[in-house]
């Protein structure tokens, strides 16, 4: 029989994955979708705590921005 091999859970992911992983874990938390599993994992990651709140005043800073540019067009689509 074959038996897959197990992932070693300390060898860092690839770049791109990781980066995935960041993203969608701080949309998951903004939107208060976040499993307790997914959290204590992101928070035992190599980084730390750090990663995730740069990537959560990111997308704070993104987020209020993107709702201002609406804001801006939906009101100057009302003036015209």
């Amino acid at each position: 029989m074959n038996h897959p091999e197990k992932k070693n859970l300390d060898e860092p992911a690839p770049p791109h994955n990781r980066a995935w992983q960041i993203i969608k874990s701080t949309v998951a938390a903004a939107f208060g979708v976040q499993s307790e599993a997914n959290r204590q994992k992101d928070f035992d990651s190599r980084n730390g705590v750090y990663i995730y709140i740069a990537s959560g005043i990111i997308f704070t800073v993104l987020f209020v921005f993107g709702v201002a540019w609406i804001v801006r067009m939906v009101l100057a689509s009302a003036a015209a």
